[in-house]
């Protein structure tokens, strides 16, 4: 299967210091997580210190695979999320630690996706819909919902028949109580 690419603009400067776009096309930085249910994610871009740093001209959307940002930073990636009728049958919550995340105890987590990171994640859900499961509680997302997700344990749960697709934005934070 094809990853499905997302168009992305990058600006910067040129040599005479005028802005200038660098990077213009689909992200060539998509990829299957199988252990992940299959989730389809593309690494826009990601920063590595706050405040960012605009120099230079490297594709910052070439990185090695993790979940939160490196560094005190940024990262800017769309998650395809499949129906749970297909993502949870290769859905491993021991991913997630080998990704940087902390997977939930398998006695209280309420979805094997459950995990917590070190963020703060902003999240705009594109199309489709989704469930934002808390360890007390959860919430419908559709299109064009925005959630604040706040270094808590949280799984989505995809209960229709299409794909959700979601732009998440997480910048490092420090751990949740």
């Amino acid at each position: 299967m094809t990853p499905r690419r997302h168009r992305r603009v990058v600006t910067g400067h040129d040599d005479q210091g005028r802005a200038v776009v660098l990077f213009d096309g689909e992200s060539p930085h998509s990829f299957f997580l199988e252990k992940a249910g299959g989730l389809q994610l593309t690494e826009i871009w990601e920063t590595r210190s706050t405040p960012a740093d605009n120099s230079g001209a490297r594709d910052a959307g070439d990185h090695e695979r993790r979940i939160g940002p490196a560094n005190g930073g940024t990262v800017f990636r769309i998650i395809e999320y499949p129906p749970d009728r297909v993502r949870l049958k290769t859905l491993a919550p021991e991913f997630f630690g080998g990704m940087g995340a902390k997977a939930a105890d398998a006695e209280t987590r309420r979805h094997p996706g459950m995990h917590q990171t070190d963020t703060i994640d902003y999240c705009v859900v594109l199309s489709g819909e989704i469930w934002a499961v808390l360890d007390e509680g959860e919430v419908l997302l559709r299109a064009g919902d925005c959630l604040v997700q706040r270094g808590t344990h949280h799984a989505w749960s995809n209960r229709s028949d299409a794909p959700c697709v979601i732009a998440f934005v997480l910048i490092a934070a420090r751990p949740a109580p």
